[in-house]
């Protein structure tokens, strides 16, 4: 299971490198400094300039205060691994463009989630709808509520209502967060279970079904 994602924040002593996406320490340095041939200095009114480097990679990173200059990443996380294909592409695009626009990120996420219901034996034309329909099926609370969150904050970012998410990138980002654990949970972890039960005998597997009856 992949490690859990962290994202790059002010003198953090270690996180996941927007270079390099390894979980590494970083060397933090303020004031004037020459890095690769370049020298930084302090900033005018009294903004401070800061900078990380990459224990992994040994890329730097350049600091505002506590918002990062360079690179110009997000600090959303890599999309889990059982993602599918058509939506992952959503994912990677919306994680591009998250800093600059969180609404248009949370619009490409709903996108993005309306896809993932096809995968999961739904219509993929009404994500509210079809929402409903895992439901009926026996969707867990938490699920349901991730899911909705994704849905509602998503379509808010197309048509904007009581929230405004023109500055608010935490919650664009937090997003991404739980599109990853809805892959999670309805794709990744049936597909473990499914493996480890393959393995059992044929014979304890008829005693199961018996059992079941």
């Amino acid at each position: 299971m992949r490690e859990k994602y962290v994202a790059p924040s002010l003198n953090a002593k270690a996180f996941h490198c927007p270079h390099c996406e390894v979980h590494a320490h970083q060397y933090w340095f303020e004031g004037a400094r020459f890095v690769k041939g370049q020298r930084f200095d302090v900033l005018k009114d009294n903004k401070k300039l800061t900078i990380s480097i990459c224990e992994h990679c040994g890329e730097y990173s350049l600091w505002l205060d506590e918002a990062m200059l360079y690179p110009v990443s997000s600090i959303a996380p890599i999309p889990v691994e059982d993602m599918p294909q058509e939506v992952k592409d959503d994912y990677i695009e919306a994680k591009s463009i998250v800093n600059m626009s969180p609404r248009a990120a949370s619009a490409l996420l709903r996108l993005g989630l309306q896809k993932l219901m096809v995968s999961l034996g739904e219509k993929g034309e009404d994500l509210n709808t079809d929402i409903g329909n895992l439901v009926k099926k026996g969707l867990p609370t938490t699920v349901q509520q991730a899911l909705d969150c994704v849905r509602v904050i998503g379509n808010n970012a197309v048509h904007p209502g009581e929230l405004d998410l023109k500055d608010d990138q935490q919650t664009a980002s937090g997003l991404f967060g739980l599109v990853n654990m809805i892959v999670n949970v309805m794709i990744t972890q049936p597909k473990e279970v499914s493996s480890l039960y393959e393995k059992i005998p044929k014979g304890a597997k008829a005693a199961i079904v018996k059992r079941d009856r």
